[in-house]
């Protein structure tokens, strides 16, 4: 899956970052028949204290058009520990991680559910 996901996240990057972007969040979805979809959203805020920062989102880089979408038989939970260990891979390894770790924070969570910090700027 990582090849995947650093293939996709090498095209979204490519963009330019809007200057109001100060931070980063990976929004999955659940959707019928173990199907899963994966876009990436850049935010205007970002505190570590208030869980709901990724709703002040003020771009998607087109990611909801073009979901990163894979079929995997799991649960949510075992969906979330593999890309979370892909994200971080990639903020470790990736060809556009520098972009990514250029703001305060990088987060990853399922919609409407929890959300965690790949990457604090300030820690």
């Amino acid at each position: 899956m990582f090849e995947r996901i650093e293939i996709w996240l090498n095209e979204v990057l490519t963009q330019n970052i809007p200057e109001e972007v100060v931070a980063f969040c990976f929004n999955l979805y659940e959707e019928e028949y173990y199907n899963w979809s994966m876009e990436l959203v850049g935010t205007d805020r970002f505190d570590s204290d208030d869980s709901d920062w990724p709703c002040f989102e003020i771009t998607d880089f087109g990611t909801r058009e073009a979901l990163l979408s894979w079929n995997q038989v799991a649960e949510w939970d075992q969906v979330l520990e593999e890309i979370v260990s892909d994200l971080k891979n990639y903020l470790e390894n990736g060809k556009k991680s520098d972009i990514l770790k250029s703001k305060e924070a990088v987060g990853v969570g399922f919609v409407d559910g929890d959300l965690e910090i790949l990457f604090n700027r300030n820690i």
